[in-house]
């Protein structure tokens, strides 16, 4: 896949089938219109396309407001090669591109300068200065130049729309499970292992890596399985996340995973962590005592998550 920041470049490939938008966390309904991209490109002989915007407009707009990221950028950037496009262009949002009228837009730059030939949206996607850019415009337009556009509906679980301010609400409430169904895989952080208070294998026996996070959203303080990517495989492991309230108060929330039958330090690498369950809430033990024979339940609670049948299923290879 190639990517590109310069909508001016002469590598990038017209005409195309394109969508765009933010695409943040690549959830459910994001991959059903890039699937719909990727299946029109092949079927025209044309590079699927994907425009996206960095920063988050509302970060240039009302950066009060801005909400925090599911993705890094790169981890968007592998997301989306994953899902089979073949070029990506990142325009650099700011306040002169904020003030193009939704019609401009289109005209210079979706149907003009990358010459799209068919174009799929979100419904209720909104673009252009004051959002005032609405698929019937885009549809308007389409016509007007003898194009094809088309709204892809959207993805609706247990009765709610699958929406990436929706993921982040369940990850701020520690329902991973309910995210992880509408992101279509579990959810994941990406950091490098810094050197922690190294109380893990001195006092609990569980050694631990404790990992300063890229991204930004990180789940409700608490106790999870997890699967953790070292050297390309991923293992089993166990993960914090929280204050240790037992060792002491008001410290800053970190994530620290244990991972089975690991035995090598860890310290200045880039590991994933991927939340595929949550145990239990974190608690402040009276002792370290009872904190060490909790972390023993939840191990073992670890181990009998990956024994069963059909999370070893499921496991292959959808993470």
């Amino acid at each position: 896949m190639n990517i590109f920041v310069d909508l001016d470049s002469k590598q990038i490939r017209t005409p195309s089938v394109l969508t765009f938008g933010v695409f943040d966390g690549l959830h459910l309904g994001h991959q059903r219109i890039l699937s719909r991209v990727v299946e029109r490109a092949r079927a025209l002989g044309l590079p699927g396309t994907v425009v996206t915007f960095d920063p988050h407009p509302r970060a240039v707009l009302r950066p009060e407001t801005a909400p925090p990221l599911l993705h890094t950028f790169s981890q968007k950037m592998e997301g989306i090669e994953r899902l089979g496009i073949d070029q990506v262009i990142v325009l650099k949002f700011t306040t002169e591109l904020a003030r193009v009228t939704a019609r401009d837009f289109l005209e210079q730059a979706i149907f003009g300068r990358l010459d799209a030939r068919e174009v799929y949206l979100g419904q209720g996607f909104a673009f252009g200065h004051n959002r005032e850019g609405r698929f019937e415009l885009l549809k308007q337009v389409a016509d007007e130049l003898g194009r094809h556009a088309e709204d892809v509906p959207e993805v609706l679980i247990r009765k709610h729309r699958v929406s990436s301010t929706m993921i982040r609400r369940l990850l701020g409430a520690g329902r991973i499970n309910l995210a992880r169904k509408m992101l279509g895989r579990p959810y994941g952080i990406e950091g490098v292992v810094v050197e922690g208070r190294k109380v893990g294998r001195a006092k609990l026996s569980y050694g631990t890596a404790n990992i300063k996070p890229h991204n930004t959203v990180i789940p409700y303080n608490g106790v999870y399985v997890t699967l953790t990517l070292l050297d390309g495989q991923w293992r089993r492991s166990v993960s914090n996340v929280g204050t240790r309230p037992t060792f002491e108060e008001g410290m800053e929330v970190s994530i620290e995973t244990h991972v089975v039958d690991l035995d090598s330090e860890l310290y200045g690498k880039t590991i994933r962590v991927r939340f595929l369950h949550r145990l239990r809430d974190e608690k402040k033990f009276d002792s370290i005592d009872a904190l060490r024979d909790q972390i023993d339940k939840d191990y073992r609670r670890t181990l009998r998550y990956f024994d069963t049948a059909w999370v070893r299923r499921s496991l292959e290879f959808r993470v």
